[in-house]
């Protein structure tokens, strides 16, 4: 049986074998736990129909997992230092390609009509904290075609992904994620269960993509440049808001408001995502 990468001491192994250095600007926390890894792998339902695309393989500790149940993994790693440590870990497994780039510079739509008949893939990532949202939201808007994102990320960012209206937690991010997939907390991972341990606590989450958006809007662009001036300054009014930063007239978004049936007063973190497309609708009339 092939030994499991990562194990704490198989792990320093291989870091010591090749005098890994961590580099803190990639962000590079790599998982030691196997049972968090089977947890990812079993809540992202992938069979040997599958093209999986990894994001930041780290030495391959959830590559190897992947490989083992995927019909092919194409693993996307910036740093050039890992390069060689992934072709010697991964070595037993002839259904994985390592590519060493930047995942916001590859073109993964290209990608995938070449590799999967342009076929939706299953993405899997342990994300560097700092690069979490671009990544995230570039794989949505730029519409490429995937079935589901199970993403380990920083705990509050993936309570944020899933809060509803009224929390703490809602905001720009959650109606962009809820516009595009409907997210579910798999696990949270507390921090010993990473070489080195992260500063914060992490949670994975999946993002299961729609076919087509459960809400309709007429001017997706137009509710988005709504939704982020909505929480520019979360405690300024709705009103407020988008007659400062979008120049709409005050009278204009009343009237809308009013249709709406909703106070002049409320703050955007008490409107639904539909309640938003509806405003924007109306708005748009």
């Amino acid at each position: 049986m092939i030994e499991r990468i990562a194990s704490p001491k198989r792990t320093k192994e291989i870091l010591t074998k090749y005098n890994f250095i961590f580099q803190k600007k990639f962000g590079q926390n790599f998982l030691i736990d196997l049972h968090v890894l089977n947890k990812i792998i079993d809540s992202s339902n992938i069979d040997k129909d599958d093209l999986v695309i990894e994001i930041g393989p780290g030495i391959g500790s959830l590559t190897q997992y992947l490989a083992e149940s995927a019909r092919e993994v194409i693993a996307i790693e910036i740093d050039k230092n890992l390069i060689p440590i992934l072709e010697d870990t991964l070595s037993d497994y002839n259904n994985v390609s390592i590519i060493n780039q930047d995942i916001l510079q590859v073109n993964l739509k290209k990608l995938i009509e070449e590799r999967n008949d342009n076929k939706p893939v299953k993405i899997v990532a342990n994300l560097p904290y700092y690069i979490t949202t671009p990544i995230i939201m570039g794989l949505f808007e730029d519409e490429v075609p995937l079935e589901s994102i199970t993403v380990m990320v920083q705990k509050e960012v993936a309570e944020r992904m899933q809060s509803m209206p009224g929390s703490k937690d809602y905001g720009a991010l959650s109606l962009a994620v809820q516009y595009y997939s409907e997210p579910y907390i798999v696990a949270n991972v507390p921090q010993n269960c990473f070489m080195p341990r992260p500063n914060v606590g992490s949670a994975v989450i999946q993002l299961k993509k729609y076919k087509e958006p459960i809400i309709k809007v007429s001017n997706k662009k137009l509710m988005f440049q709504i939704i982020r001036a909505s929480f520019n300054q979360r405690r300024k009014t709705l009103l407020n808001s988008l007659s400062n930063q979008l120049d709409i007239e005050k009278n204009r978004i009343q009237e809308v408001l009013i249709e709406m049936n909703k106070s002049v007063s409320i703050r955007g973190e008490a409107m639904s995502l539909e309640e938003f497309a509806i405003f924007t609708d109306l708005l748009s009339k």
